[in-house]
């Protein structure tokens, strides 16, 4: 996982990223909620962990302004307190999960997998104005229906399952293609320029779906 860390104790920031990075994640920290909401925006992370008592701003503000926003990034509240009202303050406003300290960082770790499992299982996707219902295998963008082909809908879906990753030719050609051993870059190529087509308001200057040059594609910031 790429794990965003907003924690103001510069000596429990270190602890945390000692022991995530030594399982095998990718860690970001923020000493304060301004710092924070920057890098939710500027390395797109894959989850959130958010501690309340910040300076700048507050762990409740950076978390109302990331859904305001529209940001589904998941979202794990840290504290010191342990009350319900703080607990259902939140959820209420948009928390995936709650982590009271002290903690143990196995329960950390274990918090984080459980929350990416539960939004890797999720029917619903949203990126910005971008909407992916795949139980209705519906798109919307602006609040427009877009049709789109299976292969359009496959390749969309695994764009927007990680907003900013690049994703080579390879690894499409691998989750859309995975039964046609004859799949080529051409194939990606040709759905690129499809949904291209279909969803930027200027196909030759796209805003949605990136061309990172020697590289893959991305979904931008819609």
């Amino acid at each position: 996982m790429r794990i965003l860390i907003a924690e103001d104790d510069a000596n429990s920031l270190h602890l945390l990223k000692k022991y995530l990075e030594s399982k095998g994640h990718q860690v970001i920290g923020a000493l304060n909620g301004q710092e924070a909401l920057e890098k939710c925006t500027q390395e797109k992370p894959d989850v959130l962990l958010l501690d309340v008592m910040m300076p700048k701003l507050d762990g409740w503000t950076v978390l109302q302004r990331l859904r305001e926003s529209g940001v589904k990034l998941p979202v794990i509240m840290v504290t010191a307190k342990d009350s319900t009202d703080d607990k259902v303050r939140g959820f209420s406003t948009g928390a995936d999960d709650y982590i009271t300290k002290p903690f143990d960082l196995r329960e950390v770790e274990a918090r984080l997998e459980a929350v990416m499992r539960r939004v890797s299982q999720s029917p619903y996707m949203q990126v910005g104005a971008l909407q992916i219902d795949d139980e209705r295998k519906e798109v919307r963008l602006y609040g427009q229906t877009i049709e789109l082909s299976p292969k359009e809908y496959d390749l969309l879906k695994l764009l927007a399952s990680r907003p900013g990753k690049v994703f080579s030719h390879r690894e499409i050609i691998d989750a859309i293609w995975q039964d046609n051993p004859y799949a080529s870059s051409e194939d990606v190529k040709k759905y690129i320029y499809l949904l291209r087509n279909k969803l930027e308001k200027d196909a030759e200057d796209p805003k949605i779906i990136l061309t990172v040059r020697g590289f893959g594609y991305k979904l931008g910031i819609v």
